[in-house]
C-alpha cells in the first residue's frame, strides 16, 4: 500500500524528512513524495515491461531530486533502445555519477532492486508523482506572476500575465491525458457506430454542428468535429455575412434544444460585435442593415428590436473582436470559454488578421500563414470542435474570364489547402454581371421607404466545395439577400412562402 507521507526537502541537510507545516515548506516549492520515487525505480527495475504502464504518465520532472531524475533517464533511455535494464547493466553509470555516489552508488540501486517485491501498483506511485509535479509547478507559476505583476513596467502589460497564467494552468491540466495515446480499433468502430446512429435518428445525415442550410449539411454532414474548414472568397461576396450566419443559427439550434446546435465563439479581427449584431438583427427582423446603421427607425422598428432583444438574450454566442489578435491568445481565450460555458464551433473573420505566435514577425508571410493554419488544426484536434477560418483569395481571379475561384486562388496559401479538412469558396455571378453592365443593384441603391420590411428576392450564391476530405466536392446553392447580409436555403424559403400564402 503507497505510504502517502508527504515529504519536503531540507536544504540544509539535503535530505527529505517529513514536515506537517504545508505553508513554510511550500513557500520554497519543494513538495516531494520519496517513497514513491523509489518504489517507481526498484518496480522498473525490477520488471522492466511495466514501463510501458507509465511511459506516458511519468516524466523525468517529475522526481524530487537529481539523482532520481538522472536515475529515471537513464532507465527510459536503455529501454527505448530495447535493452534489458538491470542493477549490473547500470552499475557504471551508478558508481561514477556525482550525486548517486553520495547515496552509495551501485549499491543504492541494488538497494532499490530488493525493495520491489514489497512494493504496491506502480500507478498508483506515478499518479501521486504526477499530482505532486503539479502542485509544484502550481506554487512556480502563480509565484512568477505574482513577481512579475510587483514589478509594474510601461512595456509589460498586465492582461499577458492573465493570458500567460491562463496558458500555463490549461497545459498542466491537460498535460499526459491518456486521450491522447492510441484508441483499439474495437474503440474507434464502436465510436463510427455512434455516429452513424446519431445521424440516423435526426433522418439527417448531421452528425456534426449544423450551418443552418439543409443544402450545405446534407453536402457536408454538418461541421465535423475536429475539422479545420476555410471559407474564402473575393471582397464583398458575403464571407463574413455567410459566418455570421452560420454562427447564429447554431447557437439558436443549441438554444432550441436541437442536437445540432452548438455553443459559438466568434473571433472578428474585421469587424466589430456591434456591426455583426446588427447584421444578425437585420437578418431576424428583415429591416435593412445600413438603415439600422443609419438610425432610421420608427417605432415599430424599435419594438420589433426590444422583441428580438428578449427572444435572443440567451443564444449562446459569443464574440471577440480583439484586433490583431495571436494564435496564442485566440487559443487561450478558447479554452477558457470551453472551461466556462462549453465550446462547440470556433469562427474567425479572418485568417490573414491572425499575428503569428512569435513576436517578431518574419519576411515570409506565407510561412507565417502556414504556421497559423497549423496550429488552428491542432486546436481543433485539441478542443474537439470545428473551426472555421475565413481567408482571402489572391487577385489572380479578376483577370481571368471565369471568375469562379480555384484552390490555387487562395491567398498566401502555403499550406492552407494541405491542413483544411474542407475547402469552400463563396461566389455570387450577380456581383460580376451587374457591374458588368452597369446596373445598380440592391446593395447601392437606397429605396423610397427604406424602414418598411424589405420584400426583394434573393440572389442566387454559389457555396463551392473544392476539398472535403470525408465526402465529395461539388456546388450548393444558396440565396443571398443583401439588404438583409443575410443567406437563405431555397428549400427553406420555399416553405416559408408556402406557408405565408392564404
Amino acid at each position: 500500500m503507497l505510504d502517502s507521507s508527504v515529504f519536503f526537502l531540507d536544504k540544509n541537510k539535503k535530505t527529505f524528512s517529513k514536515n506537517n507545516d504545508m505553508e513554510e515548506s511550500a513557500s520554497v516549492g519543494a513538495l516531494y513524495n520519496f517513497d514513491a520515487e523509489q518504489n517507481i525505480l526498484a518496480l522498473l527495475l525490477w520488471s522492466n515491461s511495466l514501463y510501458e504502464r507509465i511511459s506516458d504518465i511519468v516524466e523525468k520532472e517529475h522526481f524530487g531530486t537529481a539523482y532520481h531524475q538522472d536515475l529515471f533517464e537513464r532507465i527510459f533511455y536503455l529501454l527505448n533502445k530495447g535493452k534489458s535494464v538491470d542493477k549490473v547493466v547500470l552499475k557504471g553509470f551508478a558508481d561514477s555519477h556525482p550525486a548517486l555516489q553520495e547515496v552509495g552508488g551501485s549499491e543504492y540501486v541494488a538497494g532499490l532492486v530488493e525493495m520491489a517485491p514489497f512494493c504496491g501498483d506502480i500507478m498508483e506511485y506515478a499518479h501521486c508523482l504526477k499530482d505532486l509535479f503539479i502542485r509544484r509547478e502550481l506554487i512556480r507559476v502563480t509565484k512568477e506572476t505574482v513577481d512579475g505583476l510587483i514589478k509594474v513596467e510601461p512595456d509589460d502589460p498586465a492582461i499577458g500575465y492573465v493570458e500567460n497564467l491562463e496558458r500555463s494552468l490549461y497545459s498542466l491540466a491537460t498535460k499526459g491525458n491518456a486521450r491522447d495515446g492510441f484508441k483499439t480499433f474495437a474503440q474507434t468502430i464502436e465510436e463510427s457506430i455512434v455516429m452513424a446512429n446519431v445521424a440516423y435518428n435526426h433522418k439527417t445525415g448531421v452528425v456534426g454542428v449544423t450551418s443552418g442550410f439543409k443544402e450545405l449539411d446534407d453536402q457536408l454532414g454538418g461541421l465535423l468535429r475536429s475539422d479545420l474548414l476555410i471559407l474564402a472568397g473575393r471582397p464583398s461576396m458575403g464571407k463574413t455575412a455567410l459566418v455570421t450566419n452560420i454562427a447564429f443559427n447554431a447557437a439558436k439550434a443549441f438554444r432550441d434544444g436541437d442536437s445540432g446546435g452548438g455553443r459559438v465563439a466568434f473571433f472578428s479581427l474585421e469587424m466589430s460585435a456591434e456591426q455583426l449584431t446588427t447584421r444578425i438583427l437585420s437578418q431576424e427582423t428583415k429591416y435593412r442593415s445600413d438603415m439600422i446603421r443609419k438610425g432610421k427607425l420608427n417605432y415599430e422598428c424599435v419594438q420589433d428590436f426590444a422583441a428580438l432583444a428578449r427572444e435572443l438574450d440567451t443564444v449562446p454566442l459569443f464574440i471577440d473582436d480583439t484586433p490583431a489578435l495571436s494564435v496564442a491568445a485566440l487559443r487561450t481565450r478558447s479554452r477558457r470559454l470551453m472551461r466556462q460555458h462549453g465550446l462547440d464551433l470556433i469562427i474567425i473573420d479572418y485568417l490573414q488578421l491572425l499575428m503569428p505566435n512569435t513576436n517578431k514577425r518574419s519576411e515570409n508571410r506565407v510561412q507565417e500563414v502556414s504556421d497559423i493554419t497549423r496550429a488552428l488544426k491542432a486546436l481543433a484536434k485539441e478542443l474537439n470542435v470545428p473551426v472555421i477560418a475565413l481567408s482571402q483569395l489572391s487577385r489572380a481571379v479578376e483577370q481571368r474570364e471565369d471568375k469562379k475561384p480555384q484552390l490555387s486562388d487562395l491567398r498566401e496559401s502555403g499550406s492552407i489547402e494541405q491542413d483544411a479538412d474542407v475547402v469552400m469558396f463563396v461566389y455570387r455571378d450577380e456581383y460580376y454581371t451587374s457591374r458588368k453592365k452597369g446596373i445598380k443593384t440592391e446593395e447601392n441603391v437606397v429605396e423610397e421607404t427604406p424602414i418598411h420590411k424589405n420584400k426583394a428576392e434573393g440572389h442566387t450564391a454559389e457555396i463551392i466545395i473544392a476539398k472535403q476530405r470525408h465526402g465529395p466536392i461539388g456546388t450548393v446553392n444558396l440565396l443571398y439577400f443583401p439588404n438583409f447580409t443575410s443567406f437563405r436555403s431555397p428549400a427553406q424559403e420555399a416553405l416559408a412562402k408556402d406557408i405565408q400564402r392564404p
